[in-house]
């Protein structure tokens, strides 16, 4: 009897050593290359919580999307198949328009105002995935979105008709409105898309554009500085919830730490990466002031469209934001 049962807690305890050893060992899917700040900023995250555990929790860092894509990303964290991820958060904006506040042209186009910006939305955020088992551990902007072209373009009407690369529902609606024909398209597929004449142009930011080497597909690049989208650590609330109380403690100071790095980052990296773009051969101006006429018109026929969609709640972030 005694053998059996010594047997029996054996194979008892090997079967629960997966359940502890996952609680212990995590996988994070990060949307960007090695080389982009928004992953050194994950890779430090994790190292980070490491560090604080103690080694008690690991984060293996799986970065270029080679986990989950941009759109599969946050049903993959809520469902448990990975434990923490992060995403544009404004890709989310089809489920919740809340999501995509950042994303509204000319909204927030500084980081001091997209931080008010952020500030004013988090909780709203953070409540809205809490009822889908996810917990918002720490945001990471993007430079300001500028535009990329093969040809000189000076009024609004020369976009007219241009295939132009769209990546959320409200840069394909801002497409639209400036007259160009929208295609989606994910970060790392634009050189295919650009050199099989898929795109002809594109919003994105001076990070895409260098992780891109825009230089080899266009030629100019407009420094409109439309909005500051960010990208959102996220991790799914039960396996958070599992850790011991310390362990959870450390995560969130780390994620703390984590956000003041990523914004810090931005902001030197924005004119570093702009200037890599014209050392490469690019012409890099400002938008021309007929196009920056009409954009405003851009900006505020989103921002009232967003408004009714967002109602309320969208309201209140709008006027904490502006105060």
């Amino acid at each position: 009897m005694n053998r059996r049962y010594a047997l029996s807690a054996c194979a008892a305890a090997c079967l629960a050593l997966p359940s502890a050893w996952a609680a212990d060992k995590w996988n994070m899917s990060a949307e960007q290359p090695d080389g982009n700040y928004i992953t050194v900023v994950a890779r430090d995250f994790a190292a980070d919580v490491a560090k604080a555990t103690n080694g008690a929790l690991e984060i293996k860092v799986h970065s270029n999307s080679v986990l989950f894509k941009r759109p599969d990303l946050k049903r993959a964290v809520q469902t448990g198949q990975v434990q923490v991820g992060d995403v544009l958060i404004s890709v989310l904006g089809n489920e919740d328009p809340i999501y995509e506040v950042d994303a509204v042209p000319l909204l927030a186009r500084d980081f001091d105002s997209a931080w008010k910006l952020w500030q004013a939305s988090r909780a709203t955020m953070e409540a809205r995935l809490a009822k889908q088992g996810i917990k918002l551990l720490y945001s990471v902007p993007w430079p300001p979105q500028g535009i990329y072209t093969k040809v000189p373009v000076k009024q609004m009407s020369d976009f007219k008709g241009m295939k132009f690369r769209a990546y959320n529902a409200a840069t394909s609606r801002m497409v639209e409105l400036m007259g160009a024909s929208p295609t989606t398209v994910n970060s790392g597929d634009v050189p295919q898309a650009f050199g099989t004449g898929l795109i002809e142009a594109m919003i994105t930011s001076p990070a895409t554009g260098v992780d891109s080497q825009a230089w080899d597909f266009a030629k100019y690049y407009y420094d409109v500085q439309a909005f500051i989208p960010k990208n959102v650590a996220m991790v799914n609330a039960r396996a958070f919830n599992q850790l011991p109380a310390a362990s959870q403690k450390a995560v969130l100071a780390a994620a703390e730490r984590a956000e003041k790095r990523g914004w810090d980052t931005a902001r030197k990296q924005t004119s570093e990466l702009t200037d890599k773009l014209a050392k490469n051969g690019m012409t890099v101006g400002p938008t021309p002031p007929a196009i920056n006429a009409d954009l405003a018109k851009v900006g505020a026929t989103m921002a009232d469209e967003w408004l009714k969609k967002a109602g309320p709640d969208g309201k209140a972030i709008i006027d904490q934001a502006r105060r």
